[in-house]
């Protein structure tokens, strides 16, 4: 036998989440083909088998937690197995169904899967009275889980809350010759008020589902309230008159597209305005370790990506020294990566400052929190066409609204409005970008 652990992830990873196994129990596994997806805090990885063999067991469902080092399934390596025919009789008897149900294993081991026979002898439940939907017509948790929710079964009890309900509710059965028991007087139920505003029935589904919750969910909600603990958070907002930045890609997005194979996007005008602002304002660059500061004279800038199962944020490596195109084209590959969940977790360590941008969701206005141990993160919203005051007149403009959460503990209030109006400066006048005025 060959057994597939949980392998390390790096120093600060210790627990995974198996987000999706590729093969089932009886499978054939080609040497180096993949078995099986993980997700940690940081990014999905898929682990491949070493030799070829069959899936004997899984040890870990889909859904649950294992710790680095953990089994998660067991291959029994050997030859390929040779299809076997398909009996007369078998095909008979699917031509003449539009749905057939596999049989399943003559052994118990072999068709209930283990998280189902958890959840069977948590319910006491046969399985025999269970169907089974999984592949070669093996017992998952979710059909027993659908199987206790459609039978509105109690752990232990292994009959419905109905049922038992109503076996409570039944009167003593008088034995022969024993003297009868005094029936206490019931007391009669209080009317309820003939009133218009009395209690409706309830109406329609009222189905829970327990599901759970996934890594990235998991790190998302721990360093939230992390950064909510532990930092002075605070934001301030400004807005900007995007009519230049439209104008400027309007007229340069072709050459542009034809020079670098890569069209030009917004985010790389916000993130060398955000270089010139952290070089300006270097403390919202910076970050608390103890009792100390570290001063950074390196941007890594973290770009927000929305992904296949949530919101990533790798980073971009010293963008005071990359191009335009060299931002559009990194942030172009992170969200292919995303997408697909293959973004790794070296691409999301470390970073000095973040940009999200909530505005492709259509958000007018946010606060957006802090990433620890960054000491800053910059909010963009939609471009929205309002009317302002310029030069005495009523105009109407893209516009769009900024915010700056920062760490009251390093950055002062005078510092964030000064990155904020830096923003708004370079962008109303993107030239400054190139002349570095």
């Amino acid at each position: 036998m060959f057994e597939i652990k949980v392998p390390e992830f790096g120093e600060s990873i210790q627990e995974v989440q198996v987000a999706s196994w590729m093969k089932q129990p009886g499978d054939w596994i080609e040497k180096g083909e993949d078995i099986v997806e993980l997700e940690s805090e940081k990014a999905s990885q898929a682990l491949s088998s070493e030799k070829s063999g069959t899936l004997a067991e899984i040890k870990v469902s889909e859904g649950e937690f294992a710790q680095v080092g953990d089994l998660l399934c067991v291959i029994q390596p050997g030859e390929k197995p040779a299809a076997a025919a398909q009996p007369a009789s078998a095909t008979s008897a699917a031509g003449s169904s539009s749905t057939a149900i596999a049989t399943p294993p003559a052994t118990k081991a072999d068709w209930i899967m283990p998280a189902a026979e958890r959840v069977l002898d948590e319910y006491q439940i046969s399985a025999d009275a269970i169907t089974p939907t999984g592949p070669g017509g093996r017992l998952l948790k979710e059909d027993v889980l659908n199987y206790v929710h459609q039978k509105g079964l109690k752990p232990g009890s292994g009959t419905s809350g109905g049922a038992a309900a109503g076996a409570a509710a039944e009167p003593a059965r008088v034995q022969p010759g024993a003297p009868a028991a005094t029936t206490p007087q019931r007391r009669a139920p209080t009317p309820k008020p003939d009133t218009a505003w009395a209690e409706a029935p309830v109406t329609g589904s009222r189905e829970e589902k327990s599901v759970p919750m996934s890594m990235i969910r998991r790190t998302i909600s721990k360093r939230l309230v992390q950064a909510q603990q532990t930092a002075a958070l605070l934001t301030t907002f400004n807005e900007i008159d995007m009519l230049p930045v439209k104008e400027l890609r309007a007229k340069y997005k072709e050459p542009f597209l034809k020079k670098h194979g890569v069209k030009l996007g917004f985010m790389s005008f916000f993130a060398k305005a955000a270089v010139e602002g952290l070089k300006r304002f270097p403390a919202i660059n910076a970050e608390i370790r103890g009792d100390k500061v570290i001063m950074k004279n390196y941007h890594d800038i973290g770009i927000a990506i929305g992904g296949g199962k949530g919101l990533v944020v790798p980073i971009l490596r010293n963008v005071e020294r990359m191009s335009f195109a060299d931002v559009e084209r990194k942030i172009g590959e992170y969200a292919a990566l995303a997408q697909e969940n293959k973004v790794v977790p070296d691409d999301l360590k470390g970073g000095t400052f973040t940009i999200s941008n909530g505005g492709v969701y259509g958000s007018l206005l946010s606060t957006p929190i802090v990433n620890p141990p960054q000491s800053g993160i910059l909010g963009l919203h939609t471009i929205q066409d309002r009317p302002i005051a310029l030069n005495g007149e009523v105009v109407i403009r893209p516009m769009m609204y900024v915010a700056l959460t920062y760490d009251h503990r390093m950055v002062d209030g005078k510092e964030a409005v000064g990155f904020l109006k830096t923003i708004k400066e370079v962008l109303e006048e993107p030239a400054r970008l190139f002349l570095e005025v």
